[in-house]
Parts: structure tokens; sequence; C-alpha cells
């Protein structure tokens, strides 16, 4: 089967200075007013692979100094890195995220503290340490979450009561189900808003190529106002597959540095939770997920919305930290195995096979995909080549191989460059 490279073209609004613009919106800002000279202050910390993070988190600290203050980090990820505060010290040096990187201590606990019950009768937790400091700042990307929709989804307001919430508040937000994760996380931060030392958010913006396009202050008084702007705003930037329609495709690495479900379902049309209807596009017949990136540290929420599977990537699963991450969000077959095979080539070959006896292999609408966050260079088949002429899309052709593999039946060409 021929491939196609194709670039495909997205928006590339960007900064040129991540740090300038860190300082520029902290300085502009933060109220000082509440805060003695050298406060602590506490940055949170996600389990993201969220491109310039370390920059970031690095230009909050030295502002913060510049300022007088005591800036700390606080690992802000519920219950990933296993629900312990070793695992999630590992997640964060997995990102680059060390205290050497960023220039300040990094503290990490499991302990909450229990701040209150929201009117709807869901109770709020907070990291212990974030909650004694002397003010917090939340510093997150902006985005469509993988499980719900809403006027906020995934952000500043998911990392208070998600992130700061650790594995005892998320499992409170999780437990009405996809369907009232919008209501709760509104909810759940409002009142964190309201009865906490939160001084501000830094809400990260990136484009289709998973630049930096802005970084945005956001202050309590606006802050579901302003989150639900932004949201909307990354929406429209989102990389995308080049169809809608796909017989096949083949993800090279799936991990938490790329979605939190692995393979992000707002790219696929996957959700795989109870009692929510399925996307309707785009609608893909099969998906082949090869590997389980590194910095992902054995997590593999999120394999179960794949067909087929390798050996590789099935040794790879941490099983506790896995569980652990389905139980909290309460999303399990998302966690479920699918069929595993020995090597890549088996994996792809069987996937096809299970397209259907009259399916011409010659027709078949093939994508590879590095993963689902890394979407500008990707290889398609002729037939999916056609149908984005069709389209008119927006891409250039760089090059066209046939489907190989190497000795060890892994594929012979790949998108993946292992820096993410």
């Amino acid at each position: 089967m021929k491939m196609m490279e194709i670039k495909q073209k997205f928006s590339s609004e960007r900064l040129t200075s991540v740090e300038q613009k860190v300082q520029e919106e902290i300085m502009e800002n933060l109220s000082v007013s509440q805060l003695s000279s050298s406060a602590d202050i506490a940055i949170t910390a996600g389990s993201r692979g969220i491109t310039n993070i370390v920059a970031i988190l690095k230009a909050t600290v030295d502002t913060l100094n510049s300022m007088g203050f005591n800036p700390f980090l606080v690992p802000a990820m519920g219950s990933h890195g296993g629900a312990t505060k070793e695992g999630q010290l590992e997640v964060l040096k997995h990102l680059g995220i060390t205290e050497d990187s960023v220039g300040a201590p990094i503290r990490s606990s499991m302990e909450t503290e229990f701040i209150g019950t929201t009117p709807n009768g869901k109770p709020v937790y907070m990291d212990k340490i974030a909650y004694q400091a002397d003010g917090i700042i939340v510093v997150n990307r902006v985005k469509a979450h993988t499980a719900f929709r809403g006027n906020v989804e995934s952000g500043l307001s998911k990392m208070v009561t998600i992130g700061l919430g650790k594995r005892k508040g998320a499992s409170f937000v999780h437990s009405d189900g996809a369907l009232q994760m919008a209501e709760n996380i509104e909810s759940v931060s409002k009142y964190a808003l309201e009865n906490t030392n939160i001084l501000m958010g830094l809400a990260i913006i990136e484009n289709g190529y998973d630049e930096t396009a802005d970084i945005v202050a956001i202050n309590k008084s606006e802050w579901h106002q302003k989150e639900a702007e932004l949201l909307k705003w990354s929406k429209k930037m989102m990389p995308r597959l080049p169809v809608e329609d796909i017989d096949l495709l083949i993800v090279e690495e799936m991990g938490k540095s790329f979605s939190g479900t692995g393979m992000d379902p707002n790219i696929i049309g996957r959700w795989r939770i109870n009692g929510v209807p399925e996307p309707t596009k785009p609608r893909i017949s099969k998906i082949a997920v090869l590997d389980l990136n590194n910095a992902s540290f054995g997590n593999a929420q999120g394999v179960g919305l794949g067909d087929f599977t390798t050996k590789r990537l099935f040794d790879k699963i941490d099983k506790k930290s896995t569980y652990t991450n389905a139980l909290t969000s309460t999303y399990l077959q998302r966690a479920m195995i699918p069929l595993i095979y020995e090597t890549e080539k088996e994996s792809i070959e069987t996937a096809i096979q299970s397209l259907g006896p009259d399916k011409d292999i010659s027709e078949s609408k093939v994508v590879q995909i590095p993963n689902t966050l890394h979407l500008s260079n990707i290889f398609v088949s002729q037939a999916v080549l056609k149908q984005m002429e069709d389209d008119q899309g927006c891409f250039e052709i760089i090059n066209e191989h046939e489907l190989s593999y190497d000795e060890n039946g892994d594929l012979d060409k790949k998108i993946t460059v292992y820096s993410y």
C-alpha cells in the first residue's frame, strides 16, 4: 500500500517569548495587597505534556522571586502517578519539571484539606500543602475535555477541582458520571475560589501545531467567563484528522503526555463511556495503537479506545497506575485491553483484514499519526489523499513510500520523534 507524507496546515498564532508574556501577565494581574513581602506561593504543575511548560513554570517562579515572594510547586494531577506523592514527582520528572529546572522547591503530598460543601452537595478538597500556602497560582492549558462538554472543560477550573483535589477530590467530581462533570467542575471550582487563597490563574492556549499561542492571566472575579472564552478560541485552533471517514487509524504512540486519555477522544471520535452517546464524527472503523510513550510512566488509560495493539505496549502497562486512573475517572472501558499482537506488522495487517473480505486494500482509507496531539505531519493512503483533494483541504505533499516493515516487524517509516 502506498502512503503519502503530508503536512496539514492549521492555525499558527504563537508567542515569540513565553517568559516575557508570563512576567507581564503576573506583574499586571497579581494582587499583592493581601500578601506579606515574603509570602509562600504555591504554583500548580500538572501531568500533561504541555509545550514550554518548564519555561512557563520557571518564568512564574522567577517573576514571583523578583517580587520578593517564596514560590514553590505542587503536583496537581488528581490520582495520576499511582496516587502517591513519589509517583507524582516521577510524572513531573518525566516532563522535565524538577527543582533544578524550575528553580524552586517541589512539595508533593496526597494529603488534602476539606474546604466545605457546594450548594449542590459536593465536598470540596484541596492539596493540604497548597491550601496552607499564602497564595496559589493555578497554571494549566485550556482545551477541550476528553469526556464531557461544558462552558469550561479541561483547564484552570479542572486543575482546581481535580488536580488540586488529588484522588479524593477527583473521585467526588467524577462520581456522578460524565454528563454531570461540567456542572460539578464549575460548582466545586467556584466554591474553592471563594473559600481558599487562590490568587489568579495562568491559562495556556496552544495552536494547531502544539505551540504556545498565548498565555493569559485570569482573575478570580472573571474566572469562569474568561476561561469559557479561551476554551472557544482553543477549540477553533485544535488540530484534526484530514478526513472524517477512516478505515484504519494507526497511532504510533499513546500516553498521558499527549492526552489525559492517552489518545484524545476529540480527535479519534470515541468516548467509550457508559450512557454517553458516541460522537458522530470522525467515523473510524478500526484503530491500531502501537506503543506507550515513556513519559506516561506506564499509565495506559485510554488504551481501550483502540481495537488492536502490540505486546510491546502491553508490557509497558503499569496496572496499578492505569487502574487507579480508570477507577477514579469511572470510565472503565477506556482501560480495557484491545487485541494484542507480537509485532506492529501483525497488529496492522490483522486490523486491515478485519475491515472485511470485500474491502479492497488499495481503496482503504488509512491514516498514520505519531499521536493525537501532533497532527501536522502524517501519512495517508491514496484513497485518503483523493478525499482531501476533493475536499480542497489545506495541505502539502512531502513524500511517498510503501507501507512496509523491518526484520523485527516494526514499521519502516514513522513520524514519531522521541523527544516529546
